[in-house]
């Protein structure tokens, strides 16, 4: 709302300076304002944009990992923390956005000096309360909105023309559809913005309660409120007076119920689920019912009120006891009148007196008592409440299988944090949060063996993970290790394997059972293969071989056995990894799991392709793979569809082999990622040894530059055998020819790559079935509509590689009209992406019938 101003001159800004710091205090939307940006700027001289969010990190020297795994940058080649930062972003034209520095400021300053030193093409900006004081930093301070003139209360238009008044209105619609300004109600609402010097948080918070106060309320409740700050003067800091009295008085208008939440939910920094709110703010039995009034008795006093009978101490300010919600719990307007009129001497005092001067005092004025229940099936509908009234605010864009995520703004959360401890319930709370995890951590290690490599139920929690983490192992917590494990597990799968191995070190201090203790010995020797550290990976590996010998569970064992051919593989030495994966697979065979027993079989046939024994390696993947492709994760199947490709190759079947190089690509994910090399190399292969060698060289070509921007190495038997063929190739071509196609090849990127990767093949897909059908007009044979002749071309020239605007160019049409066609083909053919659009259409193209 507003700050188009801003937002202009900061896009100028941009352009001409590689660090931008926006500076204020908390509350006046820095953060915002820098999505804003970001979201107008990405492309061109600012490349693409990269958000980080620093609030949740404690520890500065941890920085340049949690930059890397927010980025997504893997140590590779020996390299970790600033020197893989600095290796992956290179000369890459890039906009990353640090948002809240200020905890992190030195740390931060460090940091962006040394990149934006070795990364010419980086541009940095920064959201923090104070500048980082970097050489060639630019500082932009974000003030608040603005305010109507002063003297033109009585000119209504002048009013709504300021920008404080603009999100107010916003706000308290959202809040209430049905609200509406009445006679004098601008003026009001702009005394109000003024109250609170414009700031977008503050305000956000107060117009959230037109639903329960009415305008003047509000505004007798923030003049009060900010009377109680500053012992009646004017004179202290005024913006974080301002916020600290907007968020203290919102949260003294909350119930009772509402208030235990909203503090406890203070301790998950990382964001939390409607699961983890309940684990977490949860301590109560189970009901069938959370609403008031149950009883019946008509007095909102059912057992949502009694579970919260604890709960009227201090924080219970102007409306302490409250009243179930059917009867609308505490109303807000019993607290202050439109009228000027307190109502304050209705809360009960500790003794079941009443003081007045307990309600401006905010006091604690009951002694300690027994802890707040809730119960769990509470927690939801107070999570919506507490969204409603910009308490917590819903994380965009991470709602995988429809979960909603909510976070606290660090302002909010730092206040939630005092109440908490203030309340005597940050033990119990952390309590609860280290059990919920730790549970969550548990679940993930019963079903399966090698855990290592698949996704666990807390890649989501991962900040809330480090800080139980952090918290479990300065008390010596008996749930530090399984939890620190969890953690280390997700930071080697992110490919952070210096921080992950630094972890697992302090475990093994730690640990005493030899089942756990195998566990993290399994995934250190992991992690050092992946570093290239081949004698520690073996050390670790035959160590927790040996503890998981002495252990009673088998599935540890079976794990161990896994690592400890990995680091075979590793040194090259194939003939005793493939010993190792057979007495692996004959632990394995006793624990009934199908699906450990298909990774297994496809471990040990990999091993077996690597000593060349491609005929058993063929039997075993025979064996597993319709068991891989119909149960196991996506990166498991594409990897066991690469090798089956290799397998076939080997034994000389071009043919079989191109198939699985094709289904790989048409099955992994949108985007650069590993999963697209191996196919591509392979498809190399394929054509060269079909005879086409300008084919070759491209894909060669393409593959080698998408590993460098992607920063990954291949297993060291494959790429002696992609470099043998290409080199070959190249000897059967004339240089000029040669570098024509590898030129070529390194320009092909993204939907145009797919397409030309998958143009020739025989794969056939449902998907592609109905695309060719669609673009002969018909409809496909699950009943999908067909494209119509425009959305065809619109189709294909995304499968070239084009733009929206270049195709609006093309084709001569509005680039709106070219994005409305793009949503209508996506909706057509089930897609979401470019390149899942691309790969349709190759299929058509591919297809013999159609003569192409």
């Amino acid at each position: 709302m507003g700050r188009e101003r801003e937002l202009s001159r900061l896009r100028t800004l941009l352009r001409s300076t590689r660090l931008l710091t926006l500076t204020g205090p908390g509350g006046v939307g820095k953060t915002r304002l820098a999505l804003e940006l970001a979201g107008r700027v990405r492309g061109g001289r600012t490349g693409r944009a990269q958000w980080v969010a620093l609030d949740s990190l404690q520890d500065g020297e941890l920085l340049p990992q949690a930059l890397a795994a927010a980025l997504g940058v893997r140590e590779r080649g020996g390299r970790a923390g600033i020197e893989a930062l600095v290796h992956a972003l290179g000369t890459r034209t890039t906009l990353i956005v640090l948002d809240n520095c200020e905890h992190l400021a030195d740390a931060c300053a460090r940091l962006a000096a040394t990149l934006l030193a070795r990364c010419p093409r980086l541009r940095l900006l920064a959201t923090s309360r104070e500048p980082l004081r970097v050489p060639g930093e630019v500082v932009f301070r974000v003030g608040e909105l603005s305010l109507s003139p002063a003297g033109e209360e009585h000119d209504t238009a002048a009013l709504l023309r300021s920008e404080a008044v603009g999100l107010f209105l916003a706000r308290a619609r959202t809040s209430d559809a049905a609200f509406e300004l009445g006679p004098g109600g601008a003026r009001t609402v702009a005394e109000i913005c003024r109250r609170l010097d414009g700031l977008p948080l503050a305000i956000e918070l107060a117009a959230g309660r037109v639903g329960s106060l009415s305008l003047p309320g509000i505004l007798h409740g923030l003049d009060d409120q900010l009377s109680l700050l500053t012992d009646g003067s004017r004179t202290g800091p005024g913006r974080h007076r301002e916020l600290g009295a907007a968020i203290d008085w919102s949260h003294r208008l909350l119930d009772p119920l509402e208030r235990v939440v909203f503090r406890r939910l203070s301790v998950l920094g990382g964001g939390f689920d409607a699961e983890g709110a309940a684990a977490v703010c949860g301590n109560g039995g189970g009901s069938d019912d959370g609403e008031g009034d149950r009883d019946g008795d008509g007095d909102g006093h059912g057992d949502g009120e009694r579970a919260v009978s604890g709960e009227i101490r201090g924080e219970g300010g102007a409306h302490g006891g409250g009243t179930g919600r059917k009867e609308g719990m505490h109303r807000g307007d019993d607290v202050h009148r439109g009228d000027g009129t307190h109502h304050g001497d209705d809360v009960p005092h500790g003794d079941g007196t009443h003081r007045e001067e307990d309600v401006h005092r905010g006091e604690d004025v009951a002694p300690p008592g027994p802890h707040s229940l809730v119960r769990p099936e509470q927690v939801l509908r107070v999570v919506c409440a507490l969204e409603a009234k910009s308490l917590i605010v819903r994380v965009q864009g991470d709602e995988p299988q429809g979960t909603a995520r909510f976070r606290q703004l660090s302002a909010i959360r730092a206040y939630g944090m005092e109440r908490l401890a203030e309340a005597g319930e940050l033990p119990d709370t952390w309590n609860r949060a280290l059990d919920w995890l730790a549970g969550k951590a548990a679940g993930a290690v019963t079903p399966g063996v090698f855990l290592d490599t698949v996704e666990g139920p807390l890649a989501r929690e991962q900040e809330n993970l480090a800080a139980a983490v952090a918290h479990s192992a300065a008390r010596s917590d008996h749930r530090h290790v399984p939890l620190a494990v969890a953690l280390a597990r997700l930071q080697y799968q992110q490919e952070q394997l210096t921080v992950a191995r630094t972890l697992l070190s302090g475990v093994l201090e730690r640990v005493q059972g030899p089942e756990d203790r195998s566990a993290a010995l399994a995934l250190a020797a992991r992690s050092a293969c992946l570093q290239d550290d081949h004698a520690a990976a073996l050390a670790f590996a035959q160590e927790a071989v040996a503890a998981g010998r002495t252990g009673r569970h088998p599935g540890r064992l079976a794990n161990a056995l896994d690592a400890l051919a990995a680091a075979r593989l590793c040194r090259g030495e194939f003939s005793e990894a493939v010993a190792v994966f057979v007495e692996c697979l004959d632990v394995v065979r006793t624990l009934g799991c199908p699906l450990d027993l298909a990774l297994c079989r496809h471990h040990l046939a990999w091993a077996l392709l690597q000593a060349g024994r491609a005929a058993e390696a063929e039997q075993l993947m025979q064996e597993c793979l319709p068991e891989l492709e119909t149960n196991a994760p996506p990166g498991q199947v594409t990897a066991a569809l690469h090798t089956a490709g290799a397998i076939r190759l080997a034994l000389g079947d071009v043919d079989a082999a191109e198939r699985r190089f094709a289904e790989v690509l048409l099955k992994a994910p949108p985007g650069e990622s590993f999963h697209g090399l191996y196919p591509l190399e392979g498809l190399a292969i394929v054509a060269a040894e079909r005879g086409d060698p300008q084919r070759s060289l491209r894909l060669y070509a393409a593959a080698a530059a998408m590993r460098r921007r992607i920063d990954t190495e291949p297993e060291a038997h494959w790429w002696g055998q992609v470099e043998a063929v290409v080199a070959r190739v190249r000897e059967r071509v004339h240089p000029s020819r040669a570098s024509a196609a590898m030129a070529a090849g390194r320009r092909l990127r993204g939907a145009r790559l797919v397409t030309y990767a998958l143009r020739g093949t025989k794969v056939r897909s449902v998907g592609q079935e109905s695309v060719r059908a669609a673009g002969s007009g018909r409809v496909g044979a699950l009943g999908q509509p067909s494209l119509t002749g425009r959305e065809s071309a619109v189709a294909e020239l995304v499968a070239e590689g084009m733009t929206n605007q270049q195709i609006a160019s093309h084709l001569g049409l509005a680039k709106s009209t070219v994005a409305g066609h793009l949503d209508r083909v996506r909706d057509k053919l089930g897609v979401r992406s470019r390149t899942q659009i691309a790969v349709r259409v190759a299929g058509r193209t591919a297809d013999p019938e159609q003569g192409l």
